[in-house]
This record gives structure tokens, C-alpha cells and sequence, in this order.
């Protein structure tokens, strides 16, 4: 290690990393304030979920969901990219920090794996109940 490096030590990377998820969520209700604002038909029921901003604040990426599903996920992108310049310019003003992120949209996957979790247990925990009513024994392994 030269001179000049510095090593982190934990408690500093935890208030980075505390610091990063307070402004990330400060952003994700700057951004859906704003969308709520606009009056466009196509940002109807997407909601932001969650927002990831690197150290530096220089980029920002902006997890969505939307009932649309997966279908919609390009169109939504698309229409969030014409406001990007806008959105950034409100995270600018109230904010009030020294630097904005450079938005960049995404679907959230994780809502969607979480639904399909969940179907799987349920489709698992209605075929259990149908052996046990049919009066079978549930087998050990399958």
C-alpha cells in the first residue's frame, strides 16, 4: 500500500453504505412524487420501487414495477427516458447536493420472482392437500 492510499475501515464502509441507502431513498420519493405529477397515461400504475446510487452520485439506477408486467417493461423504459432530463433536474433542486445521477431505468425483478415463488408454493400446497384428502400418504421424497 503507497502512502497516500488510505484503507476503510468497516465502520466507515457501513456509513458509506448507510449514507448511500438514505440518499437512495430520498431519490426514490423525489422520483415518484414527479411521475405522480406527470400526465401521462403511460406511466399509469408504475410504481418506483427502489433506487441505487454509486458513491460518487454520478450514476443512479431506478428499479420500476408496473402491472403491465414484463409485456410493458420496454415501452415504460422508453417513456422514463423522455423524463430523465426532468426528473434529474427535480432531484437537483431538492436535493440540493453538489452533483445529480445520471438516471437509468430498470425493471425490478425481484417482485416478480417473489410472485413466482410464491405461486410455486401455493400450486405445492394445493397438491399436498389434494393427496391428503384423496387419503394417500404424502410420499418422502419425489
Amino acid at each position: 500500500m503507497t502512502r497516500n492510499q488510505r484503507r476503510t475501515t468497516r465502520a466507515q464502509d457501513r456509513r458509506r453504505h448507510e449514507r448511500n441507502a438514505r440518499l437512495g431513498e430520498t431519490l426514490r420519493e423525489v422520483i415518484a412524487e414527479e411521475l405522480a405529477k406527470l400526465d401521462d397515461d403511460r406511466l399509469t400504475m408504475v410504481t418506483i420501487t427502489t433506487v441505487e446510487v454509486d458513491s460518487e452520485m454520478n450514476h443512479g439506477v431506478v428499479y420500476f414495477d408496473s402491472l403491465q408486467g414484463s409485456d410493458g417493461d420496454g415501452k415504460i423504459v422508453e417513456v422514463l427516458g423522455e423524463y430523465r432530463k426532468r426528473l434529474q433536474h427535480e432531484i437537483a433542486v431538492q436535493v440540493k447536493s453538489r452533483r445529480t445521477p445520471v438516471l437509468q431505468f430498470k425493471p425490478d425483478e425481484t417482485m416478480r420472482a417473489a410472485a413466482r415463488i410464491d405461486a410455486v408454493l401455493r400450486e405445492d400446497a394445493r397438491r399436498r392437500a389434494e393427496r391428503e384428502a384423496a387419503g394417500g400418504s404424502t410420499p418422502s421424497a419425489e
